[in-house]
């Protein structure tokens, strides 16, 4: 454990005794390598096995790391088609380990880091572990907010608009150099904000393989993880930032694409089969403005990245490789401006064949 994250063992075993029932120490804690903004730990302790989830030490942004929202979605969730982890106890005493946290479950499953699934041996259960991926966003998006208790999570209502105001101005309190691509796209997205189509429920804001915990033994999921960006909030943002990751280049950092994959030969779904299978069981017949989602996702995405090197910077992130990602901005965006323009030259060529047809 590095300087940063020297817990006063013997303080957290006392207090986690205290505050949760037929927890037994003594404990040993080992910290989870891995993308995790918000420093995750492995709790081996006399009454079994556990994961502890901290905010990260140093100055937080507005907002950020709020591991209090992620355990309260987490406790809601419970008993809903929603896998995940139970949730112990939420400790808001800095004064514990220096920062809030909460403890939680551990589950024995299988993460993959790598989109192409290389490790699955046989194409049948890479389609069986895309299908339950799809299940499971379903699932999330059909959760009954109020009934659940999360009504109040977040507002309601011109989510991407809010979105796009918080993460245009988190990314220039975090911008550590001039980004023309990044401005570009921010000026398009500003332009082609969707109207409000009503479309309100709770979103996960960070949807990929790499969240998902796999049971070992058969292809469904255990256990969805990191909700730290979770809110009320639009569909279809979730449904566009997994296939966001799914169009990236492999080789950027822990978040690994299928860019020039050739996708049918590993049983792999394809953009519109995925996309077709949500639209299936969510009974709705297409979703328009999909260039904008998509954009939209990638420049979410390097906003946070941004982030990530700005406390990188400032010597703050809790993962190690954190100060390398900065330079991923740029290209995520200049993704995002490739997908607006291919959008504008079909567009271009529909409108030429409608003009050769008269």
């Amino acid at each position: 454990m590095t300087a940063s994250f020297a817990f006063d063992v013997e303080k957290l075993t006392q207090y986690l005794e205290s505050h949760v029932a037929g927890f037994i120490g003594p404990i040993t804690l080992s910290k989870f390598t891995g993308g995790q903004s918000n420093p995750t730990f492995k709790v081996t302790a006399e009454s079994g096995l556990y994961v502890l989830r901290s905010q990260p030490p140093g100055k937080l942004l507005k907002s950020a790391h709020a591991v209090d929202r992620e355990f309260e979605v987490l406790d809601a969730l419970k008993g809903t088609d929603v896998p995940v982890a139970q949730v112990y106890h939420l400790c808001r005493d800095t004064g514990i380990i220096g920062a809030m946290f909460y403890l939680m479950e551990f589950c024995d499953g299988s993460v993959y880091w790598s989109p192409s699934l290389a490790e699955i041996s046989t194409n049948a259960y890479r389609s069986q572990l895309y299908d339950a991926m799809n299940k499971t966003l379903v699932a999330l998006h059909s959760v009954d907010i109020d009934l659940v208790g999360l009504g109040d999570y977040g507002k309601a209502g011109n989510y991407f608009e809010r979105q796009f105001g918080r993460w245009s101005s988190q990314y220039r309190t975090t911008e550590l150099e001039k980004i023309s691509a990044m401005d570009q796209l921010i000026l398009w997205l500003e332009k082609h904000l969707p109207e409000d189509d009503g479309r309100v429920c709770l979103v996960h804001g960070d949807f990929r393989l790499d969240n998902m915990m796999f049971a070992k033994d058969k292809p469904e999921v255990m256990a969805v993880l990191d909700w730290e960006l979770s809110t009320l909030g639009h569909p279809f943002s979730d449904l566009a930032y997994q296939c966001m990751q799914l169009r990236m280049p492999q080789g950027m950092g822990a978040i690994d694409g299928l860019q020039g994959v050739d996708r049918v030969s590993l049983g792999i779904p394809t953009e519109a089969e995925y996309v077709a299978s949500y639209c299936q069981r969510m009974g709705i017949d297409r979703i328009d403005n999909w260039t904008f989602y998509l954009a939209f996702s990638f420049f979410r995405l390097a906003a946070i990245v941004q982030g990530v090197a700005k406390r990188a910077s400032e010597g703050n992130a809790s993962n190690k490789q954190a100060n390398k990602v900065g330079a991923f901005v740029e290209p995520l965006a200049q993704m995002a401006l490739s997908i607006i323009e291919q959008e504008g030259e079909q567009a271009a060529e529909k409108t030429d064949e409608k003009i050769a047809d008269k």
